[in-house]
């Protein structure tokens, strides 16, 4: 059994937001990191590129973040070696779940958010610390700013909206919980996944979304 403050550990130190638009996947984070009240870095990356239809978000213990982040590449290079295809969300997702219930007893300090470019359409998976999963519909956020981050995100969701529009609410929601969460700021970075392609929000591109 994993207790409270293994949680609570987890939540601290960042907001990461998904959502899922009409014709693609936007994920967006900030880059601080924190140790307890300390900030360790104001350039920590929580989005990792893992192919042109997938990638990960990233909320917890770094060394353990960027170790599952390495396990999945090297998964999906084998599988294209293997199946001629990358991994697509639902394919990832199932086997971080398995990687996290395996290791119950010495659980990651994580929370992944998983999203890209499915079968059919697009997905976003949220995967808590010991292999549990969501498919979310339509958004999700994690971290210790994500409650200030999701209060937003409810108010302003349209199934309808494209990956331009959803940038800006990404950009946006990641500004409001910086405001809230002192454990949350400094830098911004945006990704969304379409069937055109991978594309990274330049700095410039970004501050354009908050104007």
């Amino acid at each position: 059994m994993v207790d409270r403050d293994f949680y609570e550990a987890v939540k601290k130190g960042t907001t990461t937001v998904g959502i899922v638009c009409s014709d693609g996947v936007v994920m967006g984070a900030d880059s601080r990191a924190t140790m307890d009240t300390f900030i360790s870095s104001s350039e920590a990356l929580k989005i990792h590129y893992i192919n042109d239809g997938l990638a990960m978000t990233i909320a917890g213990g770094v060394g353990d973040a960027e170790y599952l982040v390495k396990l999945l590449k090297m998964q999906d290079e084998i599988y294209l070696m293997e199946e001629k295809k990358y991994l697509n969300p639902t394919s990832a997702t199932s086997l971080m779940s398995l990687i996290l219930q395996e290791n119950k007893m010495f659980p990651y300090l994580v929370q992944l958010v998983l999203g890209g470019i499915g079968k059919t359409n697009y997905e976003i998976y949220n995967i808590d610390p010991v292999g549990g999963y969501t498919k979310e519909s339509k958004f999700t956020s994690t971290g210790s700013g994500s409650l200030t981050a999701l209060g937003y995100l409810e108010s302003i969701y349209d199934a309808g909206m494209s990956t331009q529009e959803a940038a800006k609410h990404v950009a946006k929601a990641l500004k409001i919980a910086m405001k809230r969460d002192s454990a949350t700021g400094d830098g911004t970075k945006i990704v969304a996944i379409t069937r055109k392609g991978f594309k990274d929000y330049t700095k410039e591109e970004m501050e354009k979304l908050l104007k």
